[in-house]
This record gives C-alpha cells, sequence and structure tokens, in this order.
C-alpha cells in the first residue's frame, strides 16, 4: 500500500510511520524539516519526504498524489494549523479520489456519557480550563462527517509517550469507562491498523487502557 502520512515527525506520527515502513508499505511524509526523519529515510528505501507546511495546498496535493490512503497525525500547534490543514487534505482526497483517510483527535471531541447531545470537552467530563486544542480537533470532527470519505477519527485520552502494552480498549464513539491513558506506542499501533480494518469506518473511536 502506498500511504500519505501527515505529521509523520511527531510523537504518534513517527512511530506509524516506522510501523508502515516495517510492513513494506510506501510511504510519503509531508515534513517541515525533513533533517527530523533523515536517518529513518536514510534506512528505508519506501520512504520519501516531501518538504512543506501542512497548511500549503500545492504541499498537500503532492503528499497525497499516487497513495491509497492517508493517515493524519497532525496535532494542535497552538494556533489554525490543524483546521488550516484539513480542508486542504480532504479536497486533495475528494480530487485525486482516494477515500480512506485515518486521523488522531482527542478524547475532547468523543460523546458525553454525562451529558447528552455534548462532546466530553464541552461538558463536565472534562477537567480542562482550556479548550481551544478541543475545538481544533471539533472542527476537523465536522469536515469530516460532512465528507463522503472513509474516515476513522483515533481518539485517546492522556498519552504520555511509552511503547505498546496491549490489552487497550476501544469504545466507538465514546471514551471506555475510567479510561485515564494509553502510550504513544498503542495508539499508533491502533490506528495504523485501522487502514486494513472497516470496524471502525465513519465513527470516532475512544481508545484507553
Amino acid at each position: 500500500m502506498k500511504i500519505a502520512i501527515f505529521g509523520a515527525t511527531g510523537r504518534v506520527g513517527r512511530i506509524v510511520t516506522t510501523l508502515a515502513l516495517h510492513d513494506g508499505h510506501t510511504v510519503k511524509a509531508l515534513v517541515r524539516t525533513p533533517d527530523k526523519l533523515k536517518e529513518l529515510a536514510d534506512s528505508s528505501p519506501g520512504l520519501k519526504l516531501v518538504e512543506g507546511n501542512a497548511a500549503s495546498a500545492e504541499a498537500v496535493g503532492e503528499t497525497v498524489s499516487g497513495t491509497d490512503a492517508v493517515i493524519s497525525a497532525l496535532s494542535t500547534d497552538g494556533g489554525s494549523l490543524l483546521s488550516d490543514s484539513f480542508p486542504l487534505i480532504l479536497e486533495a482526497m475528494n480530487r485525486l479520489e482516494i477515500t480512506r483517510i485515518v486521523a488522531i483527535g482527542t478524547a475532547g471531541v468523543l460523546d458525553s456519557r454525562t451529558e447528552p447531545g455534548l462532546l466530553r470537552y464541552q461538558s463536565s467530563e472534562s477537567r480542562r480550563t482550556l479548550t481551544r486544542a478541543a475545538e481544533e480537533h471539533h472542527a476537523v470532527l465536522r469536515l469530516l462527517e460532512e465528507s463522503r470519505l472513509d474516515w476513522t477519527l483515533v481518539c485517546p485520552t492522556y498519552l504520555p509517550d511509552g511503547p505498546a502494552e496491549g490489552g487497550y480498549r476501544v469504545e466507538r464513539g465514546c471514551l471506555p469507562e475510567n479510561g485515564t491513558r494509553i502510550t504513544t506506542g498503542d495508539t499508533a499501533e491502533f490506528a495504523y491498523a485501522q487502514l486494513f480494518s472497516e470496524q471502525y469506518i465513519r465513527t470516532k473511536a475512544g481508545i484507553a487502557y
């Protein structure tokens, strides 16, 4: 499979990229600083780096072109990069007739158990006083829901760095009850596996131990 990856230098994206290359897939990764993946690129002939910014329609189009599926591990940057880049990614996918996208979101945009009709970040379930990051992910969720694409939004709770531990739980639309954390390793493995599964097509998947 030929996979376009956005956010490949991030905590989850780098692991996803490594998993895909290990399995023999071809990866095109859009990166602002190619040196961050130089070592991986030098040892992996299946990795092609596209230098540019996810807010550039040209760079996004070049990254998506010739691929079969897209993974976005883009995170919020304190600004609007996430919500600015997603319309460009979805436009390129539609234009190039690519239908499958797996994106990393946040548990804040999962459905609230205690206040029906609200998302977790809008409800008393969230302990965060700042909602800017969740609002950015909510904008992405709206775009995905309005699209005709086969999307999956992987929504981890507290996300410490760490290898895959296994034994995590996944719930459609909601955070698994009493879920408090999930490592970057398990989040990446689950997200990557969704490229080859239809179980969570067009839905949010909450993930936690």
